[in-house]
């Protein structure tokens, strides 16, 4: 039976502003200044800067084996480099990758094709950036990146929470 009363579904390029009442979850909405604290952690944007830790620092170990003689050990430079894409992991570094993966359907491929980008910048890891993501599966990179938010997550937020309650409790 047809009650003549639709919903409209709003097409692909419809978007909607994200609203306490357009969220998708309170937790999005009327909680979201509540939650904020957790956005770089458990956002889109904190799991893929925690793949790029975990591809980054999966590189430098390999680079580090002298048994991989493919990989000479990395400079200062190419050290300090690194670290910059870590330290400096802004959004729109997340937007790059997403951008990737609507192309390539896939999330943590998406990651290593952005540093292979980035690598680019620096000919001494340009020319070895067939080694990111090497003898990795995603699971590997998934399961290291999803435990590093829960670390920083308990470490930079959870613990002090915890720390200011004591003292509102102790007084």
């Amino acid at each position: 039976m047809d009650s003549g009363f639709s919903i409209s579904r709003g097409g692909s390029d419809h978007v909607m502003e994200l609203t306490e009442i357009t969220a998708i979850s309170p937790v999005d909405g009327r909680y979201a200044s509540k939650t904020a604290d957790l956005r770089p952690f458990c956002s889109e944007h904190g799991l893929i800067h925690r793949r790029v830790i975990v591809e980054l620092c999966w590189f430098e170990a390999l680079c580090a084996e002298p048994g991989i003689a493919e990989l000479p050990e990395l400079s200062q430079q190419a050290r300090e480099f690194i670290g910059g894409i870590i330290s400096g992991f802004a959004p729109e570094h997340s937007a790059s990758v997403k951008a990737i993966e609507k192309l390539i359907n896939h999330d943590v491929k998406a990651v290593e094709y952005h540093l292979k980008e980035r690598f680019a910048g620096l000919p001494e890891l340009g020319a070895h950036a067939e080694f990111l993501h090497f003898a990795c599966t995603s699971e590997d990179i998934n399961n290291l990146a999803y435990a590093l938010m829960l670390r920083d997550l308990y470490r930079d937020v959870f613990l002090p929470g915890f720390a200011a309650l004591a003292g509102t409790l102790a007084d």
